[in-house]
């Protein structure tokens, strides 16, 4: 093809690293914001284990909190730096490239999310590495594939639910950043970041598990603490493995959908949000 355009899928991928590379970068050359990234969110983490301790609760607990806090680097990046992340470049100007770009913009916030995942990988293991030297955490893996399985899951259908919202919040308008702040707290609860989601209720458990954070931290404690976990297992690995492929085709398809009303909105009624804003 040469002198022509370039296959699209070479677009798409160029559009993925230009995109994840400035969050790359970004993190080596402020390497201050990775000491308060760990440091903060391990207080926390700290606090939820001395209250555990307090009430004299099984060790394993201790390795719920730990799990949980490294988990919690996760959702934040997919709340404030996936779903918020078209409101922002709207507010800074930058949306209207991002619309009228001839590459596609799931490939735009697919980067944004892999570059970011980076920083946010740091982080997690970060916290997992010394939340469990700090407090001796010592997890029993019960079977490799399928946690890795897990994991692997539970991020795609987050971040699929992240992609979704970057469209969600931008078509409502301001209340984006209110919708942001809203869903930060309630998702800690309904999710189990700090203790078993079923002590919840199984009713309310099953229905918190369109967030796909709240199996997958069930899914891996039970690899990771077979024994505790056999009374507080909200449902099978299997699935949840299950649940998770479902809820990341629905997220990733209606993320889809989603960002292609926005460019018809955008582009044919000259408009970003419902309300005409």
């Amino acid at each position: 093809m040469s002198g022509g355009a370039p296959p699209r899928w070479t677009v798409f991928w160029r559009t993925v690293w230009g995109r994840a590379y400035p969050r790359v970068v970004g993190l080596q050359r402020e390497k201050s914001w990775l000491l308060f990234d760990v440091l903060l969110p391990l207080l926390q983490v700290t606090a939820f284990v001395y209250i555990y301790r307090a009430i004299q609760a099984p060790p394993e607990f201790t390795g719920f909190v730990v799990l949980g806090g490294a988990m919690t680097a996760y959702w934040l990046n997919v709340l404030w730096n996936m779903a918020s992340q078209f409101y922002w470049e709207k507010e800074t100007g930058n949306l209207e490239l991002f619309l009228i770009a001839p590459t596609s913009r799931m490939a735009i916030l697919l980067g944004m999310a892999l570059g970011g995942l980076v920083a946010t990988t740091v982080r997690a293991v970060a916290v997992l590495a010394l939340g469990t030297l700090i407090f001796g955490v010592t997890p029993t893996v019960a079977d490799w594939p399928q946690l890795v399985g897990v994991f692997v899951l539970t991020l795609v259908a987050l971040y699929g639910l992240g992609m979704l919202f970057s469209s969600l919040f931008l078509l409502f308008g301001r209340e984006a950043w209110h919708l942001a702040n809203l869903l930060q707290e309630p998702v800690f609860l309904l999710s189990g970041f700090y203790f078993p989601v079923k002590a919840l209720g199984v009713a309310v458990a099953l229905a918190a598990s369109v967030i796909p954070i709240t199996l997958g931290l069930d899914a891996m404690r039970q690899l990771l603490f077979p024994e505790m976990m056999a009374q507080l297992k909200l449902l099978p690995v299997g699935y949840e493995l299950v649940g998770l492929a479902v809820l990341s085709v629905v997220f990733l398809f209606a993320a889809h959908r989603a960002l292609r009303f926005m460019e018809r909105l955008a582009r044919r009624e000259g408009r970003l949000t419902l309300r005409g804003q």
